[in-house]
């Protein structure tokens, strides 16, 4: 159990099946999270400033060092986001354990696939070091691995659903025209993401190198670490929550390296948001809610190589940004409307969709203002504009 010794004076044995005992924390954990969230929150904010001083610093007094002083900061970013991730999955999976949300048909599948993700990203990242060809067969061994586990996990949650104990834990009765709905209202937006990934990204012509592969995985991870920084008060019953721009790095990825590299990245972190945040009522919810959803914010990288926007990438970054979070509104008002209208207050429940899934906005707003920060900056500008997916490798 993990904290075993830190939780000993909170915790109550429950008979198992087997008539073995188990121990569980009674309510620890719980606060625990809650506590640890905010203290991130606040040492982020902290961490960001002091980074940002001394960078301007750096800059004014000693320019010739200010390469080598970025180096230093994001070797300290990616350390805290690694001790946020740790930390609070930690506590994540201790409270499931505890309120008994530890789903094994689905939860463990889950966890393998993000597992599978990781290891087959540093995988393929040690096969480059030997060469082109073992870094080609690296990539297709993991992607088999990922594409395996992928499958197994929604076979999974089929059966979760089949077997009717998604409904009994979730309160809800789906019925068959929100069925319907939701299955309908997942291939409509699987197709656009299907259209804007190999149309509107048919410029890239390079494939997952490499610098792509590791930047994704650098990009999830904070993305990811930066979820768990909410802002106090805004955290919304049904999931959803404000963060401190936790979809900047996915977005700036996007208009690195295209919209179909920004789509593939985006699903991922959605994926992984299921640990995270688990509201598991239908297989196509599921989908709709965390894959499809973050997906849309590859969208950001729709203007990025906008000829016209090509002296404002604040606007270019801006534009993609908006309409990637409007295509991950549209598929949390669909998931809302067919698979969580138990949960409405208000005599329409496309009206009560719309407004819970509103955070969205409030959301996108502090990426959308710091993305204008970052990107202001003609140093980012052009550091990220030598990814241009437009060019031949």
């Amino acid at each position: 159990m993990l904290f075993g010794p830190l939780l000993a004076s909170y915790t109550e044995v429950v008979e198992t099946a087997d008539g073995k005992g188990y121990v569980y924390p009674e309510v620890w954990t719980e606060y625990a999270k809650s506590g640890l969230s905010g203290v991130f929150f606040y040492a982020a904010i902290v961490l960001a400033v002091l980074l940002l001083a001394v960078g301007v610093l750096v800059r004014v007094k000693r320019e010739a060092l200010l390469r080598s002083y970025l180096k230093v900061a994001f070797a300290l970013a990616c350390g805290f986001a690694v001790t946020v991730i740790l930390a609070m999955l930690s506590l994540e999976f201790a409270e499931m354990r505890e309120k008994g949300y530890l789903f094994d048909l689905v939860f463990q599948p889950s966890v393998v696939l993000g597992a599978v993700v990781i290891l087959g990203v540093a995988a393929t990242f040690v096969c480059y070091l030997f060469g082109e060809e073992a870094f080609r067969i690296g990539k297709i061994v993991s992607l088999s691995a990922i594409g395996a586990a992928l499958i197994a996990l929604l076979v999974c949650v089929g059966i979760y659903y089949a077997n009717g104990t998604a409904e009994e834990n979730n309160g809800a009765a789906i019925t068959a025209g929100e069925n319907a709905g939701l299955y309908v209202g997942a291939l409509v937006l699987v197709g656009i993401l299907v259209f804007a990934a190999f149309f509107l990204g048919r410029k890239d012509k390079r494939g997952f190198d490499s610098k792509s592969i590791a930047y994704a995985a650098v990009c999830i991870a904070m993305s990811f670490a930066l979820s768990y920084l909410k802002i106090p008060g805004l955290t919304l019953p049904q999931g959803g929550s404000v963060t401190i721009a936790s979809l900047l790095p996915l977005a700036v990825y996007a208009y690195m390296f295209g919209v179909k590299k920004g789509i593939f990245a985006g699903a991922i972190y959605g994926v992984l948001q299921i640990v995270q945040d688990p509201w598991l009522i239908h297989p196509a919810q599921i989908l709709l809610d965390y894959p499809i959803a973050f997906a849309g914010i590859g969208l950001a990288g729709l203007f990025s190589r906008f000829k016209p926007l090509e002296k404002l990438p604040q606007l270019q970054f801006a534009l993609g940004t908006i309409v990637g979070s409007l295509f991950r509104f549209a598929s949390h008002v669909l998931s809302g409307v067919f698979a969580f209208s138990e949960y409405s207050t208000l005599d329409s429940v496309w009206a009560y969709s719309l407004a819970y899934n509103s955070f969205v906005f409030v959301d996108i707003a502090i990426v959308v203002a710091v993305g204008i920060l970052v990107f202001s900056s003609k140093t980012f500008v052009r550091e990220v504009r030598k990814f241009d997916p437009a060019k031949e490798e």
